[in-house]
């Protein structure tokens, strides 16, 4: 079997359906020269997918010892065969033409991503659809990204030797891993490009109410040690839906195409 040219890396736990939406979402797309790489973080078993979908390239990576979301991507990248590597959230999904279109902008660039939606979903009868719909869509720029995030990793692309140059993601930063990545990609001079299309449905819940005080107490830990590495002075602990109401962040906002027609993603064997 060729090696792939695409590695798509997914760090799960105990999101068995949202993450047989994401597996859908990859069989349907236009462009199939890919492997997926999916990191059971000592969650409920995963293996069904791969008798679900035998017609795509999956591995199914269970560590010994429980990893964390960024450690598992870690481990990911370790097994990956392809030239570039698509990161994932297990309970997101791409449009059916992403890859293909990716793949193209990749061509004369280091590190693409999309814009996204953000969607909160509610769940009928064990199926997802969407409650509300937001676009998040930022032109990024130095000014921006020392004060707010404008980059949401999942489908993202990038070339997979760019960890030669910059390292591993970093797992000391823990929840603000994604941020740490793009600024290092920034610092280290390579060709970043936008698609101005939400190609990525991201899961997402507006109130916040899913973290827990002490939780908010360890991000505040993650946060200062982000902060220090990159001398980016005194950053608020605020989630994407807070932080996009900020006056200073809305001045930054780009136009976007909606894409995904709202239809939810129906998986095999549900």
């Amino acid at each position: 079997m060729k090696k792939p040219l695409i590695s798509v890396i997914i760090p799960t736990f105990n999101r068995l359906g949202p993450l047989s939406e994401l597996v859908e979402s990859l069989f349907r797309q236009t462009f199939q020269d890919f492997e997926i790489i999916i990191v059971n973080d000592q969650g409920e078993p995963v293996d069904r997918i791969q008798s679900l979908y035998p017609e795509l390239q999956i591995k199914i990576l269970t560590p010994a010892k429980k990893l964390h979301h960024v450690g598992c991507r870690n481990e990911g990248l370790a097994c990956t065969e392809g030239s570039f590597i698509m990161l994932c959230d297990d309970d997101d999904f791409v449009v059916p033409d992403h890859l293909e279109q990716m793949a193209d902008a990749i061509q004369d660039a280091d590190f693409v991503y999309t814009d996204v939606e953000m969607v909160d979903f509610i769940t009928d009868n064990g199926v997802r659809c969407p409650h509300s719909r937001t676009v998040f869509a930022y032109e990024w720029d130095r000014e921006l990204v020392r004060k707010f995030n404008p980059y949401i990793s999942s489908g993202s692309l990038y070339r997979k030797e760019i960890h030669q140059q910059i390292g591993s993601f970093d797992e000391e930063v823990h929840n603000y891993w994604d941020w740490d990545f793009f600024l290092r990609v920034i610092e280290s001079g390579l060709k970043i490009k936008k698609l101005p299309a939400a190609n990525t449905i991201y899961a997402f819940t507006p109130d916040g109410s899913n973290i827990s005080a002490g939780l908010n107490e360890k991000r505040q830990t993650y946060l200062q040690k982000f902060s220090e590495k990159h001398n980016l002075g005194s950053l608020s602990q605020e989630n994407f839906w807070t932080m996009m109401d900020r006056p200073f962040v809305k001045t930054k906002r780009s136009q976007s195409k909606i894409v995904w027609d709202g239809k939810p993603m129906i998986y095999r064997g549900r």
